[in-house]
């Protein structure tokens, strides 16, 4: 198996990954749920995984709160920072994790508005400024495209935030791992992110990173405290902790940001980009093949092809029948395909890692050209 989905979720785990959650399941109880030893443990490696992600971030281990995936932080966030009658500013390269809980507030009287593309395909950023009025609460924005792996200018609408007294909110689940993110450069923000794409963690962690903001919580219930309260804990980061933690995916997501910590944040998209962009340079002679996206921009390691007319998930298809795993399709960002001009035709998406290697990148090439010879 040829592996080029690490978009949709990393394959190779490091080692100490593994070992971690393994030692977790063996060891951990409930952390905040009981005096003995194993639940006390418990609360420790959680402890230590707020304080690796801080550290990771630039943030206070007690500005780290968990949830189970980029979507589910995403949607507490935005749940829990806008009311019926506030403005939000985004753009149409957002996820429908994004998209989704602002339609949702939409009917209940959120406004908002989006910038859009230029022809080179770069956002807009001299509209996000123009947008701005009285009511304008937030700037929601992707870090990294999931369909042309372009990377944001956050720290432009972070100072465009501090000038009008905004909360920027970050969609991190494609850039956390390799793109730098450094909370003390954002101000008033929540940074979203995932575990298990380029922090190499297990499916099923992630979490918000909140600095200067207060959220309230839209899962409420066990906590571990204040039993015979009626009013879910205010103290942050519990407060957005409903319920049982994913101890042991904590443990090996903290495993993870330390194993990326060391290999480094530049290095690893640097290692990913090398061979994203011979796959670009190979295909762009190939008859019929067209990339989404400006290559000239700032990237991740991701590439969304079309070849001819054939449909996105057919090319997927193809490609999976000779082992090649690749993501075919509209990849949840409906906005950015329209932008395109693919939503009927999807595109099929490379998204390349450290773990890949240039030979497997030459077959991907070879099979390509072969789809090609038959379908353009």
């Amino acid at each position: 198996m040829i592996y080029f989905d690490s978009a949709s979720t990393s394959i190779f785990k490091p080692d100490a990954v593994i070992e971690a959650i393994t030692e977790a399941m063996a060891n951990l109880g409930n952390p905040g749920r009981g005096a003995h030893s194993a639940a006390l443990a418990a609360t420790r490696q959680v402890y230590k995984a707020r304080e690796s992600i801080a550290s990771f971030f630039g943030a206070s281990p007690g500005r780290v709160a968990f949830a189970h995936n980029a979507t589910t932080a995403l949607n507490i966030a935005i749940f829990g920072l806008l009311c019926p009658g506030d403005h939000v500013i985004t753009t149409t390269l957002e996820h429908n994790s994004v998209l989704r809980p602002l339609h949702q507030l939409q009917k209940r009287g959120l406004s908002v508005d989006f910038v859009s593309l230029l022809p080179n395909g770069d956002l807009d950023y001299e509209k996000f400024e123009g947008l701005v009025n009285t009511n304008t609460k937030c700037i929601i924005a992707t870090h990294c495209s999931n369909v042309t792996g372009q990377i944001i200018n956050i720290e432009y609408l972070a100072r465009l935030c501090d000038k009008y007294g905004l909360i920027l909110i970050v969609d991190a689940a494609q850039s956390a791992g390799l793109v730098p993110i450094d909370i003390r450069q954002l101000g008033r923000c929540v940074v979203c992110f995932t575990g298990h794409k380029g922090l190499l963690g297990s499916q099923g962690t992630g979490g918000l990173i909140v600095n200067d903001v207060e959220i309230s919580p839209i899962i409420v219930g066990g906590s571990g405290t204040n039993s015979f309260s009626a009013l879910h804990p205010a103290d942050f980061p519990e407060s957005l902790e409903a319920g049982t933690l994913n101890v042991h995916g904590i443990a090996g997501l903290a495993a993870g940001v330390q194993w990326v910590k060391h290999k480094g944040v530049d290095a690893l998209r640097d290692e990913g980009l090398k061979l994203s962009d011979a796959f670009m340079h190979a295909i762009r002679g190939i008859n019929g093949i067209k990339i989404l996206g400006n290559p000239e921009l700032n990237k991740v390691p991701i590439v969304c092809v079309n070849i001819g007319g054939l449909d996105s998930k057919q090319a997927e298809t193809i490609l999976a029948e000779h082992e090649i795993c690749t993501r075919g399709g509209f990849h949840c960002a409906p906005l950015t395909h329209k932008a395109l001009g693919t939503q009927s035709q999807g595109a099929v998406r490379f998204s390349f890692s450290s773990a890949n290697t240039l030979a497997q990148v030459q077959t991907a090439i070879a099979c390509i050209s072969q789809i090609a010879k038959e379908f353009v």
